[in-house]
């Protein structure tokens, strides 16, 4: 018995890689600073804990509505029509277990094979991945390191076409942390407005801004109904374990998600979902803390890549990811990256594993305290001596 064709075309995250290599490293008795996986290190806030607490008691054990909680989904539709000036209602919201679900069931239900995606480059691989399981044309456009990591606006124009099905839009951005700027959001919309085309906004880390506007596309004119917002809580309020997402869709798009979570979730955890409710209504000072801390922590890691040898980093705009240039050094971003694991204990990704133009970076997650940050570029900048010293010898 062999696996299905498709399953040669899924593809994964290298961070878990990274990370099962690490705990390997550590077991043997190394010491090793993590920078590779993309997780707030903050607890979930208190009151959201007891929310979660509070359902378990109660009875919110059983199955609930596929499309979400009532209430849930009611208090969604306000912070989105909030916080992007649009409106829309709780028709067209859907929870589901994570974010990733809204990529999956999205791009299910409107992609035929033979259609073009445009996505990032580089960007989170599991974009690339879904585009090709269900046999549509990976589109890549790169980002532009100059420009903020946004797009290259030129390009994006030149790869539009009558094939073209879906562009996936993310602001803030992983791994580089750019924010798209609010002229290359109205430039997008007035080329794709009149085109049979859908755009899946990532919008996860929207909260998590330093700089500027995270503005969705879905605010611009006559782009709500042809827009997906993707958001959720699990960066927002320190909730990855939770598994509680959330896509804002046109209703027909909204109707298609609903089948495919009954074919395969059936409904999202009902106790989780009244800990998201306390989460989007209840008080948000434990968020503007995390927001100050990384803010913190993002100047902190720049500067300090900065005075690496062979190093430059931009300073991202959102998110908590730098993403330095390494191509100064010389090395390959993937023998870097395992240099830097093997020999000074720090865990990094290669920025190639997030697609082709994120060879020749880095990326660094600086959800970490920020003294083990300051820890881990000491450890880089005294290997990086003896790189440079064993360069002049030879």
């Amino acid at each position: 018995m062999q696996l299905a064709e498709r399953m040669s075309r899924i593809g994964i995250e290298s961070a878990f890689e990274v990370l099962v290599r690490a705990r390997a490293l550590e077991k043997q008795g190394k010491s090793v600073i993590h920078l590779e996986i993309g997780e707030p290190d903050f607890p979930t806030p208190k009151h959201v804990v007891e929310a979660g607490q509070r359902a378990l008691a109660e009875g919110w054990t059983k199955y609930g509505g596929t499309q979400g909680d009532p209430e849930l989904r009611e208090a969604i539709a306000q912070y989105v029509s909030r916080t992007r000036g649009i409106q829309v209602g709780p028709e067209r919201v859907c929870v589901v277990p994570g974010g990733k679900p809204i990529m999956f069931f999205t791009m299910m239900a409107l992609l035929e094979p033979g259609d073009e995606v445009i996505y990032p480059n580089p960007g989170f691989p599991i974009y690339e991945s879904m585009i090709k399981f269900l046999g549509a044309t990976p589109v890549p456009i790169p980002l532009i390191e100059d420009r903020g990591f946004s797009f290259d606006m030129e390009t994006f124009e030149k790869r539009l076409s009558n094939r073209t099905k879906m562009v996936i839009l993310v602001s803030p951005a992983n791994p580089t942390g750019g924010l798209v700027p609010a002229e290359d959001i109205r430039r997008m919309a007035d080329l794709l407005r009149q085109r049979d085309v859908m755009v899946l906004s990532d919008e996860i880390y929207t909260r998590i801004v330093y700089e500027g506007e995270a503005r969705s596309i879905s605010a611009e004119d006559g782009m709500l109904e042809k827009t997906i917002i993707l958001d959720g809580f699990s960066k927002t309020y320190s909730m990855t374990g939770w598994r509680l997402g959330y896509g804002v869709m046109p209703t027909f798009v909204a109707e298609a998600v609903v089948k495919l979570m009954v074919n395969s979730n059936s409904c999202t955890a009902s106790f989780t979902q009244r800990a998201g409710l306390a989460a989007l209504t209840g008080p948000q000072d434990a968020v503007t803390a995390m927001v100050a801390e990384f803010k913190r922590r993002r100047d902190a890691i720049v500067a300090g890549l900065n005075q690496i040898p062979g190093f430059r980093c931009v300073l991202p705009a959102g998110a908590f990811y730098a993403f330095p240039n390494v191509t100064g050094t010389g090395m390959g971003s993937k023998e870097l990256a395992d240099l830097l694991l093997s020999e000074a204990g720090v865990a990094s990704l290669n920025g190639g594993a997030f697609g082709e133009h994120g060879e020749g970076y880095l990326r660094f997650s600086y959800a970490n305290s920020l003294a083990n940050i300051e820890e881990a570029l000491s450890r880089i900048k005294r290997v990086s001596e003896r790189w440079a010293a064993k360069t002049v010898t030879a």
